[in-house]
């Protein structure tokens, strides 16, 4: 950030730790781009201080903020969830409207269709079947934004069988328990499969499967670390479309810049060719502004928020 710039608007990225998050680098990218007088800061917060950090957000002077583990599921009782951070279970992006109730949402539903529809465009036309890897806080993002595009079937395949049927229970009929050994028969027939598992990540075991697929099948992985995972690999060598995680890191991103501060970026080949390169050195560039320590908030008005004390 340029430090002639005046800054007027200010959001963070709430986790614990913080120093990972490459959040940062993309909205303050972001912010020079469009010449904004606003910043975007990390803010560690344990979890025994995060309702007191949440509640006093605007007198630390920030419009709003993304969450990040292990805070998506405690901040939805501190704000106002809508019907995506509901379905989801979790929630990621928070803003004042206009009434200064503090709000919150999903934007992982809206950067794995974003991210999809820019790197494997009408992936969704006819799509009958759709095969899901794992049943996490991610599995249940992705199978939510499946349903928005009506995606007739969603196999959910998880070596727990119990936690692939509580999405069963949680979003109907058309999402389908499978076990991991059904993956190869599934993909047979399916238009899309998408990895919500950190198997492939850096650090953890591989992702060993089978893919005997039609041609027309689209992989993507959540994975962002590697950049290009064995099934990501796996599906290039076979000529299949892919999408992969740093796109829907940075495609998730938009809907809260534009919450904070009344613009909707664009996801340029720019953008991800740093993020790309933050990636590969391994750690957040230090030049990305840190939040600077603040004194206590003084006691003030109670905003409108008819959560908080959930």
């Amino acid at each position: 950030m340029s430090d002639e710039r005046k800054i007027e608007k200010a959001a963070c990225i709430i986790a614990w730790p913080a120093g990972h998050s490459r959040s940062p680098l993309i909205h303050n990218y972001w912010a020079q781009k469009y010449n904004l007088p606003v910043e975007y800061r990390r803010e560690a917060v344990s979890p025994e201080n995060l309702t007191q950090f949440v509640t006093q957000l605007h007198d630390r002077g920030y419009t709003g903020a993304n969450v990040t583990v292990p805070h998506k599921e405690k901040v939805m009782t501190l704000s106002e969830p809508d019907e995506r951070a509901r379905a989801v279970g979790a929630a990621n992006c928070l803003w004042y409207d206009a009434e200064g109730t503090l709000r919150s949402t999903n934007t992982d539903v809206a950067g794995f269709l974003g991210n999809l529809d820019a790197a494997t465009p009408g992936w969704d036309r006819g799509l009958e079947s759709a095969v899901v890897l794992g049943a996490g806080g991610g599995a249940r993002a992705v199978v939510y934004a499946l349903l928005q595009r009506d995606v007739r079937r969603v196999f959910v395949v998880n070596r727990t069988p119990e936690r692939a049927q509580s999405l069963n229970k949680k979003f109907g009929s058309r999402v389908i328990a499978a076990g991991w050994d059904e993956t190869t028969g599934l993909l047979g027939g399916a238009g899309l499969l998408v990895n919500t598992t950190t198997l492939g990540m850096v650090g953890q075991p591989p992702l060993s499967i089978n893919l005997r697929c039609q041609a027309s099948l689209v992989v993507a992985d959540l994975v962002y670390a590697p950049l290009i995972t064995p099934l990501l690999a796996l599906a290039k060598d076979k000529g299949l479309r892919t999408a992969d995680g740093l796109g829907m890191l940075l495609h998730q991103a938009v809907l809260g810049f534009e919450r904070w501060f009344g613009v909707k970026p664009e996801v340029t080949p720019e953008l991800r060719a740093l993020v790309e390169a933050d990636l590969l050195a391994g750690a957040p560039k230090p030049a990305v502004p840190e939040a600077k320590p603040k004194p206590a908030p003084k006691p003030r008005k109670e905003r409108k928020n008819p959560r908080r004390n959930n």
